[in-house]
């Protein structure tokens, strides 16, 4: 069954339209996240499945009921928002009991709730303290618990990591996906950031200039990318102009200059519809960097170039000249990275690569 539905949605502002006939079933029980750049339209969307926004056009359901004319008030949606909006004048306890009171729930069954909710959240001393007296981390956990207490349909959370300092942010990201799996509740979150999506999500949908780039679970997304956008924005990939010569079985092979002849699998050119150009997509982390004359060990292989390192402690981020191109390579390394200027050998696998047509889809 579908949490939510979205149904040839538009949204106009004026002549600018911020979404275009966006349509998406979101699973009951699922981790669906909107993600793409500022102005991409995911927080957009995420406003006219709360009833912040109302829709230009097309419908929106939740539960199977349409929601279009239901005030945000009466369509049970937890809400967390970038900036937590807490009540500075309220206690914790007041700010986590605040629906369930507008809900006129008695007084008691709203006592267990809240001390339920502030357990569920690692919170369970911290009631009778005030935001100004919490950490970020602590706050961000509040606003959670707020939403969460009173029990909603869907949850949606917008970009509400994005103010916690990285290490914090990477220990609440996995707190979230705890708490969501435990509940159970149908989860929309909207974040920029790759690493959140494909940690957290059951589901990604990438979005750009308010369409729909790709949708699918992180490893389909992340490993066969529908357009050039997808692979340059969901993690770092060399894109190297190619041509399929041939499909055979649904391999696609491909000749690119300066490197051998590619046999890139079915699964990882679904959308390569026959002979002409197309696009070579490997993935920096799949290109292994080692000391020229390195046996290929049944590899791809070619001779390249180290023109700048970018030591990240226990990985480097490598930075190649192999023939005419210019690539990217992400590597584990023990201590030291190579040195600029070393000669290499670059190896990679067929299953690595995947091929897009050199034509956009329309």
């Amino acid at each position: 069954m579908s949490a939510v539905t979205l149904t040839d949605i538009v949204k106009r502002f004026g002549d600018f339209t911020a979404v275009h006939r966006m349509s998406l079933d979101i699973p009951q029980g699922s981790f669906v996240t909107l993600l793409g750049p500022s102005g991409c339209g995911k927080t957009t969307t995420l406003r006219m499945i709360a009833g912040l926004l109302d829709p230009s056009d097309g419908d929106i359901s939740i539960g199977g009921r349409r929601v279009n004319d239901v005030p945000i008030h009466r369509r049970n949606l937890g809400l967390v928002f970038q900036n937590y909006a807490l009540f500075p004048h309220r206690t914790v306890a007041d700010n986590v009991a605040f629906g369930l009171r507008y809900r006129n729930v008695a007084q008691a069954e709203i006592k267990r709730r809240v001390v339920e909710a502030l357990d569920l959240v690692q919170l369970p001393e911290l009631g009778e303290r005030y935001p100004k007296e919490l950490s970020g981390g602590q706050q961000q956990r509040v606003a959670l618990a707020r939403a969460i207490v009173i029990e909603p349909d869907v949850l949606l959370l917008d970009e509400p990591l994005s103010a916690l300092d990285a290490n914090l942010r990477e220990d609440m990201r996995v707190e979230l996906k705890k708490i969501q799996q435990r509940i159970g509740v149908t989860t929309v979150f909207v974040t920029h950031d790759q690493t959140e999506a494909l940690a957290m999500s059951d589901r990604i949908i990438v979005m750009s200039k308010g369409r729909v780039e790709q949708m699918g679970a992180p490893e389909e997304v992340y490993n066969t990318p529908a357009s050039e956008f997808v692979a340059t924005f969901l993690g770092a990939s060399n894109i190297l102009p190619a041509t399929c010569t041939g499909i055979d079985g649904g391999m696609a092979a491909l000749e690119v200059s300066d490197l051998p002849n590619i046999a890139v699998p079915p699964d990882r050119a679904p959308r390569i519809g026959g002979v002409g150009p197309a696009k070579l997509v490997i993935r920096a982390e799949k290109l292994d960097v080692l000391p020229a004359g390195t046996d290929p060990d049944g590899r791809y292989s070619v001779v390249g170039t180290i023109e700048t390192v970018d030591y990240q402690g226990q990985s480097a981020r490598y930075f190649l000249r192999v023939g005419g191109y210019a690539l990217q390579a992400i590597n584990m390394i023990d201590d030291h990275p190579l040195p600029i200027g070393a000669e290499v050998s670059v190896r990679f696998r067929a299953k690595d690569c995947a091929a897009l047509p050199s034509e956009p889809r329309a």
